[in-house]
């Protein structure tokens, strides 16, 4: 009986620390192994992952917010955040913003995608991300909601992105014959799969009013709508920079419901 369990720790244990290592700059050691079926299975710890970053960053202000306001609170641990996944869902939300502004067809628009130029759509959407962010993210310290919203927003916010593969194939740049990172990720997941990594994400619902939770799971719902027929009106699926842009804008629409159920600072 004791055998079987330590293999499925394990094996728990060796696919989110693969997660991990995938989706931040956190050292993970060398104890990880990579192949595309391993990397697969790791993606339903995807939410995993964004509890550990949340975590890490309502730590981080716990510290701060000791010595500096809110907002510049508020500010570093957005700093913080970016150093810890190396940018990763915002270059997704700026190549997409590229692609899908600036692009002529769908095979143009994955080529762009792929280009490490900057261009003034992505300069825009990365710009009002950030402001947004650090905005929303400045009143909810104010309001004492930072922690519930980083500890749900992050999670669900990748829960969601991911959940794109369930209904979109993998667009492929026929030009470039590269392989991307992504490709471990471009066969959808089984349905206990699916429902254990959105059930990971939206596990901060329970402690929340309702009336919040059920703003934000119809909120998240339909933009995950919008972004599903965007994605498929522009290229005809998803790739790794559309799910980082999904992610990005899942969690600025988790802090504007907060924002809107909580009602103005006093």
């Amino acid at each position: 009986m004791i055998q079987p369990i330590k293999d499925a720790l394990y094996h728990l244990v060796s696919r989110f620390l693969l997660a991990v290592s995938f989706f931040t700059r956190l050292p993970v050691g060398r104890f990880v192994t990579y192949t595309d079926e391993r990397m697969h299975e790791a993606g339903s710890l995807f939410p995993w992952v964004g509890w550990l970053l949340a975590l890490i960053l309502c730590a981080a202000y716990s510290v701060l917010s000791s010595v500096f306001e809110p907002a510049i609170g508020v500010f570093i641990i957005m700093a913080l955040s970016v150093l810890l996944t190396g940018a990763f869902h915002e270059d997704g939300l700026a190549d997409t913003a590229d692609a899908f502004g600036g692009g002529q067809d769908s095979q143009h628009k994955l080529v762009i995608m792929k280009d490490s130029r900057l261009g003034t759509y992505g300069v825009c959407a990365l710009t009002g991300a950030l402001v947004g962010k650090w905005l929303l993210l400045t009143l909810l310290a104010q309001q004492a909601y930072l922690v519930p919203a980083l500890c749900l927003a992050y999670p669900l916010s990748r829960a969601m992105a991911l959940s794109h593969i369930q209904d979109l194939p993998y667009a492929v740049d026929t030009t470039s014959g590269k392989a991307s990172k992504s490709m471990p990720f471009s066969q959808p997941f089984n349905t206990a799969t699916l429902v254990f990594m959105l059930a990971s994400g939206a596990l901060m619902l329970v402690i929340l009013p309702w009336q919040l939770g059920l703003m934000i799971v119809i909120g998240s719902a339909a933009l995950r709508l919008i972004l599903k027929q965007r994605m498929h009106k522009h290229i005809q699926g998803f790739t790794g920079d559309t799910l980082g842009a999904a992610q990005q804008l899942q969690e600025l629409l988790i802090y504007f419901l907060f924002i809107a159920y909580l009602g103005p600072t006093s």
